[in-house]
């Protein structure tokens, strides 16, 4: 892809793993931060190195270790995670493309979402739980060349444990709680993270990928 066609909250595959954009940083050599769907991996990609993907009704991806297919026939219903797919927020609302989110409470047009967005019915396809009849899994774009991608990713990954510093609005997930707790970052004193709900952790530890993930930045 070319630096300008890439948007924040696009499905792309990179190193054959489907990802989806977080920003783009246009005066970084690497300027495309994205999150592996899958685990929620941190990445920095240049955009050639990118291919873009548009989701499409029946198409079925693992997010945060747990497989959902897209369904846009079906209507949410509280507790649901949604792909926002066709984004007109008014001036309250902050969603955009392809913002997942979970339902917090449903409306005659539309619902509300955990992040406190009002995101109206003909906006959204749900994440159904599980493999759909008929559903085309995606996590890869050539599943042929799993086995040659793994072993070719493995040098290339980016440790953003050392180039992403947490701030300030940022929403972290605790992997090893249940259950899941997630939290945002309110303040940082040197080394020493706060998130909500009087957590305090030091920026190592918030930024192993095997004790916490980040999930978003609800300032963006």
């Amino acid at each position: 892809m070319k630096l300008v066609n890439v948007r924040k909250g696009q499905f792309v595959y990179y190193q054959n793993k489907l990802h989806k954009v977080y920003s783009v940083k246009a005066f970084f050599k690497q300027s495309i931060h994205l999150i592996r769907l899958e685990n929620f991996k941190q990445q920095l990609a240049m955009a050639k190195e990118i291919d873009f993907y548009k989701p499409k009704h029946l198409d079925s991806f693992a997010y945060n270790q747990k497989r959902f297919t897209l369904n846009k026939d079906v209507k949410a219903k509280v507790g649901d995670y949604i792909l926002v797919i066709n984004p007109k927020p008014d001036s309250l609302d902050h969603h955009h493309l392809n913002a997942i989110e979970i339902v917090s409470s449903v409306e005659r047009n539309g619902v509300i979402s955990n992040l406190s967005n009002g995101i109206r019915h003909d906006e959204y396809w749900v994440m159904v739980p599980g493999l759909e009849d008929g559903a085309t899994i995606i996590d890869l774009q050539d599943p042929n060349a799993e086995m040659a991608e793994e072993s070719e990713s493995q040098p290339a990954e980016t440790n953003l444990s050392e180039t992403y510093t947490p701030r300030i609005g940022d929403v972290y997930q605790k992997n090893d709680s249940n259950p899941i707790v997630q939290a945002m970052v309110v303040s940082i004193q040197g080394q020493n993270v706060c998130l909500g709900g009087n957590l305090e952790v030091e920026m190592a530890i918030l930024t192993d990928d095997e004790k916490w993930s980040y999930v978003l930045n609800v300032m963006d």
